[in-house]
């Protein structure tokens, strides 16, 4: 299995301003914690090895925070001194993997999901990249995903509603996906590499996921505080 992902944390929380301030909205503390702890506690815990943690926006913060390991799980910084959008960001912290394939998990998301079978999943279908889908009741607010046996086919903008798979920020990606881009390069890994891909090979759909949820919108943020207090056994 891959043991290495990247770990984007450099969101800067405009929509949770007034209730998170002064911190990057990885940060954000969830239940006594900051949010993107819980987060690596899941990779690690799932025999992740080495997470490169992709900042900018006070990344200092977030190293001082987080520090060096998170169970037994190594943990590097990938600082941008420049905005370099999604995509700029995944390639400049691609120099610190090792290996030729790795996740890439957005740090202020929270999705459930067994990376092992993830990871066996892309591969059995030969697939450079792999995106894990949330099921939601209302694909509005994030557009919706097209699938068709086990593919992703195509992406929908945002505004129509109903039910639907969306784009939950977890991917297994295969180096090679990044090689005609510079490190230093500004892009978005969702328009210059999900949406090119996709038009052009397979790309696996991973389905089995639950308990989607977006801290950067403050009804979701207050959710998360609720679901993980009660994990804990503490106050909401």
């Amino acid at each position: 299995m891959i043991d290495e992902a990247i770990i984007l944390a450099g969101g800067f929380g405009t929509r949770l301003r007034g209730v998170v301030d002064d911190m990057p909205k990885p940060l954000a503390p969830v239940a006594g914690r900051p949010f993107l702890a819980w987060v690596l506690d899941v990779l690690a815990a799932q025999g992740l090895r080495r997470a490169v943690l992709a900042t900018g926006y006070l990344g200092e913060k977030v190293e001082a925070a987080l520090g060096k390991t998170c169970g037994g799980m190594s943990l590097l910084y990938s600082r941008e001194t420049e905005p370099l959008g999604t995509g700029g960001a995944i390639v400049l912290a691609a120099q610190r993997i090792e290996g030729d394939a790795f996740f890439v998990v957005n740090g202020d998301t929270w999705l459930t999901l067994d990376y092992a079978a993830f990871d066996a999943a892309t591969r059995r279908v030969n697939a450079r990249l792999g995106i894990a889908l949330a099921a939601v009741p209302d694909v509005s607010r994030y557009g919706a995903v097209r699938v068709d046996e086990g593919r992703v086919t195509g992406f929908a903008e945002k505004g129509r509603a109903g039910p639907g798979y969306i784009n939950a920020g977890v991917y297994w990606l295969r180096r090679t996906l990044l090689d005609n881009f510079s490190k230093l390069e500004h892009f978005s890994f969702e328009a210059k590499v999900l949406a090119p891909t996709v038009s052009r090979e397979l790309v696996s759909a991973y389905t089995c996921t639950a308990g989607f949820i977006d801290i950067g919108v403050p009804e979701d943020y207050r959710r998360v505080q609720t679901l993980f207090a009660s994990l804990t056994g503490g106050a909401a």
